[in-house]
């Protein structure tokens, strides 16, 4: 693991805010290193930082494939799937934060992301239900709380054909 302290300057780095700068880093280090799953996905994270979804595609694939641990497997399964609905691949975004939800159900994070692609995929009401539901059952703000059960109520009986 020779590349893991050149990875945790460069990761220190950009939380620093040198974000350009990092990318380069980033790349020159999978250059040297090219089949290191977690260089990968750094590389994918900051390209989404800096809004090149089309750039951190393939990298969040291949992170992916190469494998990861739990913790930034669940975090590049999420940017995957946000990456792919924002490049316009809605179907397959869908897929992948389902597959991510069923792997990480206590990351609830999926249920937004997912029901985002849900509206692009022009299933509203769905992804309504989902949001609702989220927001009932991981909310802290009183006045949410206070509806809570009227939140639930509302979402499961959402009009399929609205």
């Amino acid at each position: 693991m020779d590349w893991k302290p050149e990875l945790d300057a460069i990761v220190g780095a950009r939380h620093g805010g040198q974000t350009e700068h990092v990318l380069a880093s980033l790349k020159k280090l999978d250059a040297r290193y090219p089949h290191v799953a977690e260089i990968v996905y750094q590389l994918a994270w900051t390209c989404d930082v800096l809004g090149h979804p089309a750039e951190a595609l393939p990298y969040y694939e291949k992170a992916v494939a190469l494998g990861l641990a739990p913790n930034e497997l669940s975090g590049a399964l999420l940017g995957l799937g946000s990456t792919l609905r924002c490049t316009g691949q809605t179907a397959r975004a869908i897929d992948v934060l389902e597959s991510g939800r069923r792997q990480f159900p206590e990351n609830r994070e999926f249920e937004i992301f997912l029901s985002l692609a849900l509206h692009d995929a022009g299933r509203h009401t769905e992804a309504m239900q989902l949001l609702l539901t989220t927001l009932a059952e991981t909310t802290e703000d009183p006045g949410v709380l206070a509806y809570q059960r009227a939140i639930r109520f509302y979402a499961a009986r959402l009009d399929p054909g609205a």
